[in-house]
């Protein structure tokens, strides 16, 4: 299983690059870094961290 690169901001729909930083709660809801920062990394759907989202390499 892996996880689902989102392409945007659940916050502000901002787009967000597969390779670039993104931030994600265990339910995989996905935040750019500004509002990952704006919501002190707690996820506002579940209240869990948001941790950064780790980066798959680009072919």
């Amino acid at each position: 299983m892996s996880l689902e690169m989102r392409g945007r901001c659940e916050r502000c729909g901002g787009g967000l690059a597969e390779d670039g930083v993104a931030f994600i709660c265990s339910h995989e809801c996905t935040y750019c870094e500004d509002c990952a920062a704006g919501i002190d990394l707690t996820c506002p759907n579940c209240g869990g961290e948001l941790a950064r989202r780790p980066r798959r390499e680009t072919k």
